[in-house]
């Protein structure tokens, strides 16, 4: 019998989240775990793609430049990403707080899978997926750049409100 789609994905999400990060990845979360008490670290408003309230910091390499980058996200409680994708993969850390991730072109938090403080995951470029920090949440993200952003409705832009 052949798996469905949507089971491989699921098994695909549940593995990563499981096995946690490979060699190269778990230096990566050694250099993000540093960062967090570096005192150069600069925190600014995330970029206006995002809604309105997240904070980010750039750990390394340059979003808006090829080549690969790390930031951090400093989420308030109950912020939202409404569906979106990104041309290239997305690889997640939550470094404290609580992170819900859904899979579709519907935010519906029933469909969420729950990450906690140390769990990892990782979606491929053009999956339509979504977000929610119930508490006050900081995620490390690591991705090849440059950073883009799609929202699957149009009107979730926040770039749109302008």
């Amino acid at each position: 019998m052949r798996p469905s789609i949507r089971h491989t994905l699921a098994m695909i999400i549940a593995g990563s989240l499981t096995a946690g990060a490979t060699a190269s990845a778990h230096a990566q979360v050694k250099k993000v775990e540093s960062a967090k008490s570096d005192k150069n670290l600069k925190w600014g408003p995330a970029p206006d793609a995002f809604p309105a309230g997240a904070k980010m910091a750039v750990v390394k390499g340059d979003p808006t430049k090829s080549g690969e980058f790390v930031v951090l996200l400093s989420l308030p409680a109950n912020y939202r990403i409404p569906p979106h994708w990104h041309p290239t993969d997305e690889h997640v850390r939550v470094v404290s707080g609580q992170f819900l991730v859904g899979m579709g072109d519907t935010l519906d938090a029933a469909k969420t899978m729950k990450l906690a403080a140390g769990d990892t995951g990782s979606m491929a470029g053009n999956m339509h997926h979504f977000a929610i920090a119930p508490v006050p949440t900081e995620i490390s993200v690591r991705s090849p750049g440059p950073f883009a952003m799609t929202y699957v409705n149009p009107a979730d832009d926040p770039r749109k409100r302008k």
